[in-house]
């Protein structure tokens, strides 16, 4: 069929001469073609310029038979792939302008369904980027500034986000970007050189496509979507941009990457790189923060904008307005956030493919989906057409009579008020649909309790939570789903118990049961504490007051990362202290509430599945990170009291073991040791002095009081010095000098190896700060320095097997302990970080820098990875319903449910066979990289 005999419909023009004047360049007699033609430039100032300027392309394109369904863009970028970057541009520019007109027709005409057209306008926005990114790259290969390297583009790829991102380009689109490299493909020297390559090729290849020339423009590109735009380069690494997002990542980059798409240059980097962040984005159960944030987004969107108030066609925003495109997208991406990390079905990126995916899988009333959709294409329509007449990025329908008929008229209608009555009640449709779409369920009977959970019910109404009337009327809307959700689980005494013990501290109720009736949500999540996890039920038990935190109102705002948290606390400390009731033992005791409500918010967000394993492990370590750095200068200024300030430069705590790897969980103790600097002072001035060494063993057992010994409050947490030098038989405190001499000469192999993970976490003294530096220079120049020996992976080899021979798996469900787990992965881990003297401290970080230093295959690496996600998901489930070894007939059905939808498994069989698939498999990739290993002679045994 031709192009012809597909039109549907045709635009109506507003000025018929100009219309008229456009047909004649191209000569087309056609009299449909000739209807089209006249209507879209008699309406469009801007494709009437188009015409002009392309009249004898358009013409032979329109005659040939085949053109309707031609790959338009791949057709007019034919042998661009030789082209420099000076010749590339006016050659895509010419191309823009061909694609555009070509596109405008075809929509205009009904030629082309809306996915049609923003899909070839998404495509040559992929071609265009990938042609600008390979030129450039050619071109500092050429000039010898790019070391040698296989990897396709130079390692370069480019994400698109946004609406490119989902192929949902439209007519004047910016195109958002965010651009990476593989640093694995450079070895260790070449880094740097590499960087300031891609860097340069990068900014010019965003020139080529943005800069606005005689000959117009390609496509406006935004690359500031990037990790920490402001501090950052255009092109960062693809190591860098993932620990950037596995430590502060946020809650809008999350949504930002539902739709991103590795789109050019080296397409297979980018798309492992969105597979390793697939926990970061999708999260497998509802995420109540994601709700929340995404109405607080569109609040302030409108209220940025002013886009309040009565709904006008004339001058409305029909991307950003109530009712607009907008509040479909986040209809859409909100509950494919909710569910998809549960769902992989869902994670798909268009707005009309993702309605249909949540209606098919039940999230959305299929009629509702339908309709949405509907009001989407149209909405799309009317946005292309607003772009169309002059070629502005804008998305707001005129606010002039003349103006609003012009868009009516493109659209085929000449009636403009029926038109825009028509438009006004699609757009006051929309935004019923996506405002008001939850309304309250009937609640259904009271659920039968036996006598003795009768008897405990019934005793609820004494308590001083239900005292008041205002407080016992919000309780009775929500008491029968509580009830039902308590009782149906596995373990409905103890649910009922637990729930009782924490109501019963409750000094009044109003605003938590006002909190459950506007988030029904909740009620599932008290009654998930209750029913699922006995550790975080007994945790509720013993600090009630933890609610505290739910009632404050920021339970579930975005997490705010370890220097928020300290911030925080160092504020409330210094409040505690300078109160007049206040002190130092009051402190201690605002410390641990202040810690265990950080710790009841991070367990229940990981148990409802608002975070995953890898960010509950980031989460423990702030809240951990945050109390050591807070409370030690706390301890110091008291010490200092009796003794006089810290001599010399002070002392620094680091954190060792999984505390330094930012890896703990519910259950977790500290590793730490405490290094100090005398710089040559003999000891301390104070009412009651002390000698260097001295003062910093009694300031470091000051410290570990302050932190385990149990109050009023609790406990804060175990501490476990045993990885200071020579373990249990040396000084608590140990001066740099001593540690660096330590280090050098006399440690073992394993010392090395946990260094690897070490990380200052708090300080003390007037010369900290410099100490801190210090003591991590020391750390990379100590794994530089013994490294590099073929004794690391022989005693790397002993240590293994005596691990193995010392303790054995407490549970058939142990993800810690044995061949090819949790603790084998980190040791291999740590093995490539020690040999590659790399400062990487997370085993995922460390996992990354075996390929890049030729330990170990990238598939092996990967294998690993993949392994310690499913284990540490695991172990960190498991922590949080059992502070015993893991035993399924404890848990219940709840724990159970929870175990197998953190590690992705369908049945507890499968969940066995998951774990003996991923032990056997990551077992056997660390057997074969000790294969070969030598174990030491007895001369030169070394500790493991």
């Amino acid at each position: 069929m031709s192009f012809a005999s597909r039109i549907t419909r045709l635009p109506i023009p507003m000025d018929p001469d100009r219309g008229a004047s456009a047909l004649a360049v191209t000569g087309i007699t056609d009299a449909a073609l000739g209807d089209l033609i006249r209507g879209a430039a008699g309406s469009s100032p801007y494709l009437a310029g188009l015409i002009g300027l392309e009249a004898e392309w358009l013409a032979g394109m329109l005659a040939d038979p085949d053109a309707p369904v031609r790959d338009v863009v791949r057709h007019e970028t034919q042998g661009y792939d030789a082209l420099g970057g000076d010749a590339l541009g006016p050659a895509l520019r010419r191309t823009k302008r061909r694609v555009a007109l070509w596109t405008a027709l075809a929509d205009l005409g009904g030629v082309w369904r809306l996915e049609q057209v923003t899909g070839a306008l998404t495509d040559l926005a992929d071609r265009a980027t990938d042609l600008a990114l390979r030129a450039h790259v050619a071109h500092e290969i050429a000039r010898r500034k790019l070391p040698d390297t296989d990897a396709d583009a130079g390692g370069i790829t480019a994400l698109a986000m946004g609406k490119m991102g989902a192929g949902e380009l439209n007519y004047s689109s910016d195109i958002d970007l965010i651009v990476f490299y593989d640093d694995s493909a450079y070895a260790p020297d070449d880094q740097h050189e590499a960087r300031a390559a891609l860097i340069r090729a990068t900014r010019k290849a965003a020139a080529t496509l943005s800069d606005n020339t005689d000959q117009g423009y390609v496509f406006r590109t935004d690359l500031r979507l990037r990790p920490d735009a402001a501090v950052t380069p255009v092109c960062i690494s693809i190591s860098a941009a993932l620990g950037y997002y596995e430590s502060e990542g946020r809650t809008w980059e999350r949504g930002a990457y539902v739709k991103a798409r590795a789109c050019a240059g080296n397409i297979a980097a980018g798309q492992r790189f969105l597979r390793d962040l697939t926990p970061f984005v999708w999260r497998r159960h509802l995420d109540f923060a994601t709700i929340q944030d995404t109405d607080d987004m569109r609040r302030r969107i409108r209220d940025h904008k002013g886009l309040h108030g009565r709904i006008e066609v004339p001058g409305h925003n029909m991307k950003l307005g109530q009712g607009g495109i907008r509040e479909i997208e986040f209809f859409t991406q909100t509950r494919q956030l909710i569910a998809g990390g549960r769902d992989p079905d869902l994670r798909v990126r268009g707005t009309v493919e993702g309605l249909a995916r949540l209606a098919e899988k039940g999230w959305v009333p299929p009629e509702v989906a339908e309709e949405l959709t509907r009001h989407y294409r149209e909405h799309r329509d009317i946005e292309h057409r607003i772009q169309m007449v002059n070629d502005a990025q804008t998305h707001q329908v005129p606010t002039s009579p003349e103006g609003v008929a012009t868009i009516a008229h493109l659209m085929g209608q000449a009636d403009t008020a029926e038109w825009s009555a028509r438009l006004a009640d699609r757009l006051a449709r929309v935004e019923a649909l996506t405002a008001d779409f939850f309304s309250p369920t009937d609640q259904g009977p009271r659920p039968q309790l036996s006598s003795t959970a009768k008897t405990l019910v019934d005793g609820w109404r004494a308590y001083p939570a239900l005292r008041s009337d205002r407080a016992r009327q919000v309780f009775a809307r929500i008491e029968t789903p509580l009830l039902a959700r308590l009782t149906g689980g596995a373990h409905a005494d103890d649910a009922l118990a637990s729930f009782d013990a924490f109501l019963a501290g409750l000094p009044a109720g109003v605003q938590l049961f006002s909190l459950f009736e506007a988030n029904p949500q909740l009620i599932d999540l008290i009654a998930d504490i209750c029913g699922i996890s006995p550790a975080l039920s007994a945790y509720l038990a013993r600090h009630p007051e933890v609610l505290d935190g739910v009632l404050g109102g920021s339970f579930f705002l975005e997490w705010p990362g370890a220097s928020g948290l300290r911030a925080e606390l160092s504020r409330h400390l210094a409040r505690i202290l300078a109160a007049p009731d206040g002190g130092y033992e009051r402190a201690l005791d605002a410390a641990r509430r202040w810690a265990h409500e950080w710790q009841f918010r991070t367990g229940v967000h990981h148990l409802r599945a608002l975070i995953g394993a890898e960010e509950a492990g980031g989460q423990y370590a702030d809240i951990a990170d945050a109390a050591i750095a807070a409370l030690f200068p706390v301890v110091a200024d008291e010490f200092a009291r009796r003794h006089g300030p810290p001599p010399g430069r002070g002392a620094v705590v680091l954190g060792m073991g999984s505390l330094g790897a930012r890896q703990l969980n519910a259950g977790s103790d500290l590793d730490l040791i405490v290094i100090y600097d005398a710089d040559g002072s003999d000891g301390s001035d104070g009412p009651r002095p002390l000698a260097t060494r001295p003062y910093y063993a009694r300031l470091t057992q000051a410290m570990i009081t302050a932190v385990s010994a149990p109050t009023s409050a609790g406990r804060l947490y175990e501490v476990d010095m045993r990885l200071r030098p020579s373990g249990r038989q040396g000084p608590v405190a140990t001066s740099v000098q001593s540690f660096r001499d330590y280090q050098l000469t006399e440690a073992w192999t394993w010392e090395h190896l946990a260094l690897t993970r070490a990380r200052v976490v708090g300080s003390c003294g007037a010369g900290a700060e410099a100490l801190a530096a210090e003591v991590e220079a020391l750390r990379v120049e100590v794994l530089a320095a013994t490294g590099t020996g073929p004794q690391v992976m022989a005693d790397l080899a002993d240590m293994r097997a005596r691990i193995f021979a010392a303790k054995a798996a407490d549970s058939v469900w142990q993800a810690k302990i044995g061949p090819g787990h949790l603790q084998d992965i980190d040791l291999l881990a740590q093995s490539f970080a020690l040999r590659a003297a790399s400062p990487a401290r997370g085993t995922a970080a460390q996992l990354r820098v075996g390929p890049r230093a030729g330990l170990i295959s990238r598939e092996d690496a990967e294998t690993l990875a993949s392994a310690r996600r499913f284990l540490w998901s695991l172990q960190s489930a498991t922590r949080l319903l059992t502070e015993r070894p893991l035993d399924m007939d404890h848990v219940g059905r709840g724990g159970q449910a929870f175990l197998l939808r953190e590690t992705g498994s369908e049945t507890l069989d499968a969940l066995a066979e998951q774990l003996r698939t991923a032990t056997t498999a990551a077992g056997a990739i660390i057997d074969n990289a000790l294969a070969g290993t030598e174990r030491p002679k007895p001369a030169d045994q070394t500790k493991a």
